[in-house]
């Protein structure tokens, strides 16, 4: 092997000592935490000389093997291999034991190396998390045998270690010759790849506001595809918020591969779907008893893994026939495969959420990262969601009823908890009908977090024991007491907390986060560098203070390729969509569309704050110009009935679609040409003034001095101008926009539209 190729302990065992079946049952294990505090325990038992936390390497053949024994007592010359557990020790599958037993003896390998030991006691250490007891295996082992051991596990590896290292080599240097895969750049393209190259090339961040049409994706992807081998890139994930920009993502890099010619495309590419999307046997449990694709996985995955690898080209479709090609599972592999492409495709959540799969894997792996986040003025938003939690009354007093006896104490206890912070709450009545009573709580119910934390490690205890009544529900309510009470345990002033009463015995105690830097920040420092673009990037401070980005980020807005003459915007200034003129609004509203559908009949989108007022305008619209083909958006429109919406935008046809601001139809699709020439949106897009709102105002105007901009005026803004950004989709449209409210044209309003907008004041 001619380049050195590391790898660390555990990377190499579950590469060469995995066997059997995948198996996913739940299994009450140690949180991350709990296992940092097992290992610190087992240490503390132990003697003044013993060496916790131990480095040790080797080498073989150009293979470099490095890791960390938890702990080596010189005195009793034993090395130990500590791990954390819930429950029966017996009920641990054979293939995990066989696992261990191997990490432990390519460590106690390269220790008999290092210190001239002609043999060693090798020891498991199993501590069970809830009792403090410690189970010890323990094998006497020569080092001649622990060499061979070690030399056969490297002797497996070198193979694909090789592999890897020329693909690495070729990748290199077929990226340092990438052309661009067109004759030229569009307009604004050229601009944005050389921003993404500079940040690439400096590990910065980049806040890149660009206009849609110019070809975003590509405009990414080949400054940092080129840029991977200058500066040692190992991966590169490009993250959506959507389907359909995964779909976008992987055309544009299909693109790239073909612009290199029919040679050997060494670039592997991965799609990461969900585990819902990407299951052969939904009704069926993960394990080898039930699904046929997790029986036996192991020993098919090593064939599997080198198929796919040779593959390269691995979305959905063709990571799926590899898959079943081996029969094994298409999601299992393909999480086993992102430890082995180059870039891979998926959702925001793969890098950001708290157990990110992609960021867990470059933290292990020590990873150098390009992350690219498409869409990315939705991240504030997304990741809020990702670190708030919800506590549910009733799922919990629906378990109570069927729970087991040594559950009744702890789901009692939480139960009198809930009462008590219901009624500190002054919610014992329930609200108005159809309006759920909503308090904000000034502090976190401590006695209630502590019953809810109290019915999680009874819970877990409960199922270590009998993993028989691991029912659905009884996991889904342990995975929301654990989840909740994690983010607890961290509460400060990124979030709050409420408590919204539908009912008897129908309460939710939430933890809203409000301010996702607080989490987010060290995933940015954990990446090389990241790149977020998106059409609606302003103003940079919203998302430089509630994203968390590095002091050096840098922002870049690509001008725009569209000409002012392409897109007439027009203010009815005579027009408030308040709340309390909704009634008087319908009719000029209803007036102004049919106006602009008489002077230019085609394809609109009108776009309004909610369905009520939806229903009203549409409703009379209806009435006075029944000539007119009008199509309406509806709540929950399933999938196919969302296709059929966007099905009526034919080229040539005419008609009026109605549907709401932030909605489905307001971002994300993309109507070229005459197939969409205008939009009217009957509303700015602020969020509803209420309690949660307000005193989220009042927390980003004490964090950032902004409580007002950065709660309802900038994200509704944002909305809108997604929403008119579907008008003009290629340097060839031409279209209108109508906003038809009197504050569109308040100076600080204005200041949030595109720049390139030549804004006029309808007649009234």
């Amino acid at each position: 092997m001619s380049a050195t190729y590391r790898v660390a302990v555990r990377a190499l065992c579950d590469f060469t000592a995995r066997e059997g079946d995948l198996d996913h049952r739940f299994t009450p294990a140690p949180s991350a935490q709990e296992g940092i505090q097992g290992h610190t325990l087992v240490a503390s038992r132990r003697g003044a000389d013993y060496l916790a936390e131990l480095p040790l390497s080797g080498t073989f053949e150009g293979l470099t093997v490095t890791g960390r024994a938890d702990g080596f007592d010189p005195a009793a010359n034993r090395l130990e291999e500590v791990k954390t557990h819930r429950g029966s020790l017996e009920r641990m599958a054979d293939n995990q034991r066989a696992l261990h037993w191997a990490q432990v003896k390519v460590y106690g390998a390269l220790l008999c190396a290092e210190r001239n030991l002609e043999q060693i006691t090798l020891t498991l250490v199993y501590l069970e998390i809830a009792s403090g007891k410690e189970t010890l295996l323990n094998q006497e082992v020569s080092a001649t045998e622990l060499q061979a051991f070690f030399t056969d596990q490297c002797q497996r590896f070198l193979a694909w270690a090789e592999q890897e290292a020329e693909h690495r080599q070729r990748r290199d240097s077929r990226l340092q010759t990438l052309g661009f895969p067109h004759d030229t750049f569009r307009p604004g393209q050229r601009e944005l790849a050389e921003d993404v190259y500079k940040a690439t090339s400096t590990g910065r961040c980049l806040l890149a506001q660009a206009p849609t049409g110019i070809g975003k994706t590509v405009a990414t992807l080949f400054p940092m595809l080129s840029a991977m081998p200058r500066q040692q890139l190992d991966r590169i994930a490009f993250l959506t918020m959507k389907t359909p920009g995964r779909r976008l993502a992987l055309d544009a890099l299909a693109m790239l591969r073909a612009s290199q010619g029919e040679e050997v495309r060494p670039l592997r590419v991965l799609e990461l779907v969900a585990r819902d999307k990407a299951c052969e046997y939904p009704e069926r449990a993960c394990h080898g008893e039930s699904c046929p694709l997790a029986a036996g996985f192991y020993d098919r995955l090593p064939a599997a893994r080198q198929a796919a690898v040779e593959q390269a080209w691995l979305d959905r479709d063709a990571l799926r026939e590899v898959a079943l090609a081996h029969d094994v599972c298409p999601y299992y592999l393909g999480q086993e495969l992102a430890r082995w492409t180059d870039v891979v495709v998926g959702d925001v959540n793969h890098w950001f959420d708290s157990h990110a799969l992609l960021h867990g894997l470059a933290q292990a792996n020590d990873w150098r990262t390009g992350v690219l986040v498409d869409e990315a003025h939705n991240l504030v938003e997304r990741a809020r969601g990702m670190y708030s939690a919800e506590l549910d009354q009733q799922r919990f007093n629906r378990v109570r009823r069927y729970a087991p006896i040594s559950l009744s104490r702890p789901l009692n206890r939480l139960a009198r908890q809930w009462q008590v912070v219901i009624k500190d709450a002054g919610l014992e009545e329930a609200g108005e009908p159809g309006k759920p009573g909503y308090r904000l709580l000034t502090t976190l119910p401590d006695k209630l977090v502590a019953a809810a934390q109290q019915v999680g490690a009874s819970m877990t205890d409960h199922l270590g024991e009998h993993p028989e009544d691991a029912s659905l529900e009884l996991q889904e309510l342990l995975f929301e007491a654990l989840a909740f009470c994690r983010l607890a345990e961290c509460f400060g002033e990124h979030s709050l907390c409420d408590l919204t009463r539908y009912g008897r015995g129908r309460a939710v105690l939430g933890l809203r986060n409000l301010i996702p830097a607080d989490f987010l920040t060290p995933r940015f420092h954990a990446a090389h560098s990241v790149v977020l673009f998106s059409a609606t990037l302003t103003p940079a401070h919203y998302y430089r203070d509630l994203l968390g980005l590095p002091e050096n980020t840098v922002w870049r807005e690509v001008a725009s390729p569209f000409a002012a003459r392409q897109l007439e915007v027009h203010i009815r200034r005579d027009i408030s969509t308040r709340f309390r003129d909704r009634d008087a609004s319908i009719e000029p509203i209803v007036a102004t569309m049919a106006q602009q559908y008489q002077r230019k009949p085609g394809h609109y989108l009108a776009f309004f704050s909610s369905f009520a007022y939806l229903a009203a305008a549409l409703a009379r619209f209806r009435e006075v110009h029944p000539e007119v083909p009008v199509f309406s958006q509806t709540r929950g429109m399933p999938e196919a009935q969302r296709e059929a919406f966007l099905a009526r935008f034919t080229p040539g046809g005419k008609g009026i679609g109605f549907a709401v601001l932030g909605g489905a139809f307001a971002e994300g699709i993309d109507l070229p040409g005459d197939r969409l020439i205008g939009a009217f949106i009957a509303t700015l897009g602020l969020p509803p003034f209420n309690d949660f709102n307000e005193a989220l105002k009042a927390r980003l105007g004490a964090r950032f001095g902004q409580g007002d901009d950065y709660t309802y005026r900038i994200p509704g803004m944002i909305k809108v101008v997604q929403a008119a950004g579907r008008v003009i989709r290629s340097p060839e449209d031409e279209g209108v926009v109508v906003l038809m409210d009197d504050r569109f044209a308040q100076a600080n309003v204005r200041a949030l539209l595109p720049s390139w907008w030549a804004v006029e004041t309808m007649p009234q």
